[in-house]
């Protein structure tokens, strides 16, 4: 279905997708977990896979019809293969918190114990923490960056992981702006024989850019998400590494029963088309410099706000995103986060490590650099978009800072 066609049929929605796309043209999106996907993605998405029913998997499906369906699957199974070179891969999940679900069905039963990130320290809520699933069914162990300088503590994950023997620990953050010492973390868990499963749905584009360290030569599982830095659709994979099938010659066996049929029916399939657009991308020699550029905008950033006086937390970033404790601004994230909208900059409000303030209105906010880096900003634009922060945060009139960044984004436009 053509733009045309869904304005004659559902005007208001149409409406309403336009003045999105508007909205995203005219102002700077720094959430850390979002991007701009390319027409070639999104033509994906927007194919006649998206009716195609294809519960199974390739070779054996519960429906018939499904001879080219298989071949994507495939296709998209290889690429993933060949870009992380892992084994094993399931491209099924529909995003990253359904694939960690699977990891927690095909390897804990109810009561296990787990051990993840703290969520106020940077992890995420299916690492164990208590509101989600994971929390809920499992017997989740945590732990944390060190209150000096808010770096993890791995003297505290092998000291928690020796006494409390989990059967899984997770390595990967939501809102940690530092690398993980990812071969640290494998040498715990070979101590304590657990599995260790790292998810990299923030880096997981950085991974592939070798801007980041890679987890794959340490860890049993990885997980992640599609988008974000990948810059593909919201997706999910599951990857089963080397190192895991030794460990385990069953594990992507379970991995694969605990999608389907243990978590899911049929598969998106044009959602999996997405993903394998997104992978030739990211084969090209451009996302590798794109990956790398995300980095360096993003110290950029880091140092110019850092020179306007905010308080960043671990005092920089080696990734993707910043972490600002706003304490010193007598200012909340909720108030930065609505303030800086205002101002035609999207960010998100986030908890600190050790925050005093409710994670409902917290003392931080996260901001990122994929998206901003995708339109083809580079460390001058770093430089203006500090400046931007700092007046908004500090009380000049929004309205005049958002007639800048408009004016800003007419020079970058989104894909």
């Amino acid at each position: 279905m053509n733009k045309e066609e869904l304005k004659k049929i559902d005007p208001e929605i149409y409406e309403l997708i336009s003045l999105e796309r508007k909205r995203r043209e005219d102002s700077l999106e720094m959430i850390p977990s979002e991007n701009h996907t390319s027409p070639a993605v999104l033509e994906s998405l927007n194919s006649i896979l998206n009716d195609k029913y294809a519960e199974g998997y390739p070779g054996k499906r519960y429906y018939g019809g499904n001879e080219y369906i298989d071949k994507v699957e495939l296709l998209c199974q290889k690429r993933v293969k060949d870009i992380f070179k892992v084994p094993h891969v399931n491209v099924q999940p529909y995003s990253g918190s359904p694939a960690n679900h699977a990891v927690y069905m095909a390897l804990l039963n109810p009561g296990d114990k787990n051990l993840g990130m703290r969520l106020p320290d940077g992890g995420h809520l299916t690492h164990g923490w208590k509101v989600s699933f994971s929390g809920i069914y499992y017997n989740s162990l945590f732990y944390g960056v060190k209150e000096s300088d808010h770096r993890i503590d791995y003297d505290e994950v092998e000291e928690i992981a020796k006494k409390e023997k989990p059967k899984l620990i997770w390595v990967g953050a939501s809102a940690y702006p530092r690398d993980i010492d990812f071969k640290k973390f494998g040498e715990i868990a070979k101590k304590t024989g657990a599995y260790l499963c790292a998810d990299i749905a923030h880096i997981a584009g950085l991974i592939i850019a070798k801007a980041h360290s890679n987890p794959v030569p340490y860890v049993d599982i990885i997980t992640t998400t599609t988008h974000k830095t990948l810059r593909g659709p919201r997706g999910g994979l599951i990857m089963v590494t080397e190192n895991g099938l030794k460990k385990d010659p069953d594990l992507a066996k379970k991995i694969d029963k605990a999608v389907f049929p243990g978590l899911q029916g049929g598969p998106h399939e044009h959602q999996i088309a997405g993903i394998a657009v997104c992978l030739k991308e990211a084969k090209e020699e451009s996302f590798k410099i794109y990956g790398k550029k995300v980095v360096e905008n993003a110290k950029v950033l880091a140092k110019e706000l850092k020179e306007k006086g905010f308080n960043l937390i671990t005092g920089g970033t080696d990734n993707h995103l910043i972490l600002i404790d706003l304490q010193n601004k007598n200012i909340s994230g909720k108030e930065a986060e609505d303030l800086l909208e205002k101002a035609g900059i999207t960010v998100n409000k986030n908890s600190i490590p050790f925050d005093p303030a409710s994670p409902f209105n917290p003392s931080g906010i996260r901001m990122g650099t994929p998206a901003i880096t995708t339109r083809g900003m580079e460390k001058e634009e770093m430089k203006k978009i500090a400046s931007f922060i700092e007046r908004a945060i500090e009380g000049e009139d929004p309205k005049k800072i958002k007639e800048e960044v408009k004016k800003l984004c007419l020079d970058f436009p989104i894909p």
